[in-house]
């Protein structure tokens, strides 16, 4: 058509652009904006809508300032944003944590004689509960209200989330309490799953009595966040218990469903049961993802099971199944705590051809091992490699339950220690350390290896004859 200087109708210029920046393509914004000047060029006649597909592409890509560009050059071309142009630049900045820009762009949208809407309000609502302003967000519902607007359930959701994602279950509930609609299953399932964080059982247990009450029927989501805090607790034949009931209710128990049971049973060192489970899943066609395998090898690895640990690995392997650095992760640490360097050393040549980046967690069981079994020349490489990466490592651990950190006291400890000459203290609180589960960074591990290389070489200089 542009060979030919035919002019495409609005429509297939709009269709084609709408296309455009849905694509997952990463040149399809540029493709996009190419498209629209071509257009231009053909005598097309742009409306508010056009501008509203770009606008959306630009937002998707983070582009803001030429998203907001384009809102300035509508006039050229008679045209007017409208409250669909507002709110997608206010819900693109809210995501990205652009609070001082939103404000900005909602002074600019009643300048324009736009008033926001309900939907406009709902964006900054969730914008404020995703940065835990909930105070802001609280306002933002006043104002809502006072503008003649009443706020739905996605907004009342959304707030009651803010609130007990902060542990504020307590205002979460007055919230329920004073809302003008009837909540639905998502606030139910909310409060559910607070409640359940907290440790209070018996208030997750009355809630689901309600939702029962009120007509919904609590659903496999509702199960699972309560199955997960009886297994934390160590009650897996309570959760399980509730699972058969389930069952006969109807529920589909899904892979979340088995995955909780399992971590529930090898929590409470019940490895039989914990692969009666996994048996139970795999015959009733369900496929375990990787982070359901993570769970079964640590499991089994705890339990001094590592030789089928090793064989559910290469279960993975077989079927082209992803794999992740917990997996290997886990692996190398039980191998490490028997003893078995070698194949430590062999999982770890793995887990790097596979583009698997080691982290804090892997050097922390190498070099551990190799430390307890004398093999210095050994740890120097390891060191050398921490050098090599020329950044922080970054953590992930063997578990995916829990999030641990790096303790800067520790590492700042030991490389202290380490820069008084003190190796040996140094090397007792990086053993206390591993022990306890706390990471360190990486230049605690350069500082204790340095430190020990020096000495090394201290003490063969001592031993040389004159």
């Amino acid at each position: 058509m542009k060979r030919h200087r035919f002019a495409p109708n609005l429509l297939t210029c709009n269709t084609l652009l709408n296309a455009l920046v849905h694509s997952s393509s990463s040149s399809s914004i540029t493709l996009a904006s190419h498209l629209f000047h071509d257009a231009l060029s053909l005598g097309v006649k742009p409306n508010t809508n056009t501008f509203n597909i770009l606008i959306y592409g630009h937002c998707s890509g983070n582009n803001f300032h030429h998203a907001r560009t384009l809102i300035h050059k509508m006039s050229h071309f008679s045209c007017s944003p409208d409250n669909i142009t507002y709110n997608t630049l206010l819900d693109a900045m809210c995501k990205k944590g652009h609070l001082s820009q939103v404000r900005e762009l909602l002074q600019e949208m009643k300048g324009t004689g736009l008033s926001p809407n309900r939907n406009t309000y709902n964006i900054l609502v969730h914008g404020y509960c995703r940065l835990k302003w909930l105070k802001e967000a609280a306002q933002v519902i006043d104002l809502m209200t006072k503008d003649g607007m009443l706020p739905d359930i996605w907004t009342y959701n959304t707030m009651l989330r803010g609130f007990c994602d902060e542990g504020k279950i307590e205002d979460a509930l007055r919230l329920r309490d004073e809302m003008e609609i009837s909540p639905d299953r998502f606030t139910y399932n909310t409060m559910i799953n607070a409640y359940c964080k907290t440790g209070r059982l018996g208030e997750a247990y009355r809630m689901m009595d309600e939702m029962t009450r009120k007509g919904f029927k609590p659903d496999v989501f509702t199960l699972n966040i309560v199955l997960h805090t009886l297994c934390m607790e160590k009650k897996p034949e309570v959760a399980y218990d509730l699972t058969v009931k389930a069952g006969k209710r109807g529920y589909i128990l899904d892979e979340v469903t088995y995955g909780t049971l399992i971590m529930g049973y090898f929590k409470c060192e019940q490895g039989d049961r914990a692969l009666k489970l996994w048996d139970e899943m795999r015959e009733k066609g369900i496929a375990p993802s990787v982070v359901t395998y993570n769970t079964l090898i640590r499991g089994l690895c705890l339990s001094g099971k590592t030789d089928q640990s090793v064989d559910k690995l290469n279960e993975l392997l077989e079927k082209g199944n992803p794999i992740d650095v917990v997996t290997y992760n886990t692996l190398i640490s039980s191998l490490c705590k028997e003893g078995r360097l070698e194949e430590a050393f062999n999982l770890m040549t793995e887990m790097e051809g596979k583009k698997l980046e080691p982290d804090q967690y892997t050097y922390n069981a190498i070099v551990n091992a190799l430390t307890h079994a004398g093999r210095t020349d050994e740890v120097e490489k390891f060191t050398s490699k921490l050098l090599e990466t020329g950044q922080d490592v970054k953590t992930h651990g063997t578990s995916q339950e829990h999030d641990v950190s790096g303790d800067n006291t520790n590492s700042e400890q030991i490389s202290g220690l380490c820069t008084r000459g003190k190796y040996k203290e140094a090397m007792k609180l990086f053993l206390e350390s591993e022990q306890k589960g706390v990471s360190l960074n990486k230049y605690a591990y350069i500082k204790l290896m340095d430190g020990f290389l020096k000495r090394r070489k201290s003490i063969s200089k001592v031993a040389q004859p004159n």
